[in-house]
């Protein structure tokens, strides 16, 4: 899962980025607003948290542009404003959710996946045959067996499972199992595979290989 995190107090930021990583989600950080507009304009998220006073742009004008634009990316705003007109401005401007300052990062986090359960219809699992994930926990078994993954490697078999048998191009991969800072390279992707075809894969000889390199064009997993 892959966020994007808008806020413009610096130590703020990096103590949500760093709780956030610890539960394995990909994450974006951004300070200024017109970036931030610009980059949820152009890339996928899964939730975007965004503070509601920024500079170059405040976020409820980033929340009525892209709900005009038809981008439905779910959002949690983040205020130091708690009133209830307030809550009730950035709602109706598009945000899905409101957290007031300062908040627990406990709260945070059940906000976010709650957020996550909206946007995939109350999802709880993805499975590929025997493989299954769960979006919510992040555990992952295959045929009953509990496989323990790095937050890279779980993000990476996610995108995987949710095109299960199509190709995914490298490119894809770059976009939504990376931050937008990563200078990717394509044997950086292919050390990554290979970490997690060890585990998926070669951990049960007694199966089929799910995770495929189609040559030339990517990779896919199939049942």
């Amino acid at each position: 899962m892959r966020i994007l995190l808008v806020e413009d107090e610096y130590s703020l930021a990096h103590t949500i980025k760093t709780g956030l990583k610890d539960e394995k989600f990909l994450v974006d950080v951004l300070h200024n607003g017109q970036q931030a507009y610009e980059q949820a304009s152009v890339e996928d998220y899964d939730v975007i948290i965004l503070d509601r006073m920024l500079p170059g742009m405040d976020g409820i004008t980033i929340c009525k542009k892209l709900r005009d634009e038809k981008i439905f990316t779910p959002i949690l705003m983040l205020t130091a404003r708690g009133s209830a007109d307030e809550k009730v401005e950035g709602l109706d401007a598009g945000a899905d959710d409101y957290l007031a300052k300062p908040f627990s990062f406990n709260e945070l986090i059940a906000r976010v996946h709650s957020l996550i359960r909206r946007s995939t219809t109350n999802e709880t699992t993805l499975r590929v045959g025997l493989l299954i994930i769960n979006p919510k926990t992040h555990q992952v078994t295959r045929n009953g067996k509990n496989i323990e993954l790095t937050a890279k490697e779980y993000a990476l078999l996610e995108f995987l499972m949710r095109h299960p048998n199509q190709i995914v191009t490298r490119e894809q991969i770059t976009s939504h199992a990376w931050d937008y800072q990563h200078e990717s390279m394509s044997n950086t992707i292919e050390v990554l595979m290979k970490r997690l075809r060890s585990k998926v894969d070669k951990a049960f000889p007694k199966e089929k290989r799910m995770i495929l390199t189609v040559r030339g064009l990517g990779y896919k997993i199939v049942e």
